[in-house]
This record gives C-alpha cells, structure tokens and sequence, in this order.
C-alpha cells in the first residue's frame, strides 16, 4: 500500500505558547497542504494564521495557514488540542493537575463541537490523561490519544544517554502510566544497543521531575517538547511511517499512557513486561486517575456553558 505523501489538512485549536509551536513546527515539516487554525478569539487565530503565512513566505513552506471555525475541523486529517484556560497554578508537586478544573470545561466544550470528527485527535492540554479521557467520552471520536508519555520517554532516552555517556539513539525503553510526577519508568526492559542496562533511577526520576519546572523558570513553560511529540505522532498516526509512540489511550478500566505501535497508521497498544514495582506503580497509577477521573466528573456541571469556547468572540 503507497503511504500518502502529505495530509491534506491538520487542524490546531489553541493559539496560545504551545499551539504556536506545533503551528510552526507543521508549516516547516511541510507535513499537511493546510494548517487549519482556531481559538477562543477570531482575532487570535487570524493574528497567528497571518503571521504564519509571513514564515511561509519566507521559507518556501507549501503550507496554508488560515483561521476558521471549529465546525471546519470536521474536513482534516488530524485535529490538536492545546487549549489552556486562564489560571494561576500554585502546586508545588503533581503541577500538571492544577489547571484540572480551569481546563476542563474548555475540553468539553471543545469535545462537544468536534463531537463525531472521524480523524485522529492529539491532546496536548494538561493534565493530558483526564483531558485525553474527558475529550474521548465527550466526544465519541474513535481515534483519541493524548502525548504526555511520548515527551516523557522523549525526555528519559536523552537523560539516560548522557548518564551513560551514549548516543541517544542507541537508547530503548518507555516512561509510561500518568504524564507526572507518578510517571512509571520502564527500567527492567530499557536497553542500550539491544543489551540489557543498569538505570540510575533515582537520578533519573529527579531529573524528569525536575525538568519542567526548569524550561518553564526560564521560557514561561514547555513548548517545543511537546511539539515535537505531537509531529512524531502525526508522522504514525496518519501512516506516514510505522513505529512505537508512548500515548495515553484507554487501556482496561482507564486512560493512561503505553507504547502504541503504529502499522499503517493504525495503533495496537503495546504494554511492555514490567516488573513486580513496575506492575505496582502501572496499577497504583491506574487508580490515582480513575479516583481523579471520578472527582473531575462530580466537579463539571450537567451541560457546558455555550460561551465557554466560542471562537467568534471579538
């Protein structure tokens, strides 16, 4: 079967750090012909598609940027969430759960206009495994996943090398469960160049908890990290090419994060054998974000507010 060459659109709601990023990111991929953009504003989402299409210009990208409503998501390959209500969190620990309660309602509402999109949905809004779950229900779409893990293990493989004093590349192994400070780092199976490995875990559990906090000190929050994980999943999910992206998808009674393994565009969940503390953490995490899932869900009122995302506010 010939894999398509690019997709024909790709659809961004959010024009906020992170949204901006993944747009960039697609106009130089050159991986859709248009880049389908939406905010809670028609201003933001024509201010971003205006100065996108100057970076086109300037690059020779073939992507069309243009800003739309959100009914015309419905024509794209690919729909990603990157909304971000306004809040200020304050946690100290667990820093991904506090925007649950600002961002929720914005998930739903966003979830209920794209109620029966046929493509494939990437969220990226915080806290990644509530939203990727609360989008899915709301929405019905079949082809729901959220990257937290992805940029986890992104982030382990890196960290891990430089431990070792290896390339990257020659590094394998998964940080799965919930994107956080709870993440379950897949030590017992990682190899470096096909061979078992000592994990420094301690040091390496650190260092993934502590390097958000440090981009975000310095830039104001992480960005370009998650950008990357949306373009790589892109790459799979749509068939470019075939591989393993570490997703957050339902997986017996929850939604938390596993290996994906992508054929032809079509994911077949791969959990890895995990250890007897591996398999803990994986359960105990499962039961932190049902318990979380469950509050969440007494939390949302019975209906959204129509004006929580409307993009054709001034």
């Amino acid at each position: 079967m010939r894999r398509p060459d690019r997709a024909v659109a790709i659809g961004i709601v959010g024009a906020g750090a992170v949204g901006q990023t993944v747009a960039t990111s697609l106009i130089t991929s050159a991986l859709p012909e248009r880049l389908l953009l939406v905010s809670r504003t028609a201003g933001q989402a024509t201010a971003l598609a205006t100065d996108l299409d100057d970076m086109r210009q300037a690059t020779g990208s073939p992507v069309r940027s243009q800003a739309c409503a959100i009914e015309d998501l419905a024509e794209g390959a690919a729909v990603v969430i990157a909304v971000r209500a306004p809040f200020t969190n304050t946690r100290q620990a667990d820093v991904r759960m506090g925007g649950v309660r600002a961002n929720a309602p914005v998930v739903r509402a966003v979830a209920g206009a794209l109620r029966g999109f046929n493509g494939t949905v990437l969220v990226v809004t915080n806290p990644v495994d509530l939203m990727t779950r609360l989008f899915a229900e709301v929405s019905g779409c079949r082809r729901v996943f959220g990257i937290g893990s992805n940029l986890d293990t992104a982030r382990y493989r890196l960290l891990l090398a430089r431990s070792l004093d290896v390339p990257v590349h020659s590094v394998r192994g998964h940080v799965i469960g919930e994107h956080g400070d709870r993440a379950v780092v897949c030590a017992s199976t990682t190899t470096v160049d096909g061979l078992p490995t000592t994990v420094p875990l301690q040091l390496i559990r650190d260092e993934l908890r502590t390097r958000p906090g440090l981009i975000s000190a310095g830039v104001g929050r992480t960005r370009a990290g998650p950008a990357g994980a949306v373009l790589s999943t892109l790459r799979k999910a749509l068939g470019f090419t075939d591989g393993i992206e570490e997703l957050s998808v339902a997986y017996e009674d929850s939604w938390l994060g596993i290996p994906v393994r992508f054929r032809a565009g079509e994911p077949i969940p791969s959990l890895p054998n995990l250890d007897a503390d591996e398999r803990r953490q994986f359960t105990d995490t499962a039961a932190r974000l049902r318990d979380a899932y469950t509050a969440l869900s007494a939390f949302l009122p019975p209906s959204p507010s129509p004006d929580v995302f409307d993009e054709r506010t001034a």
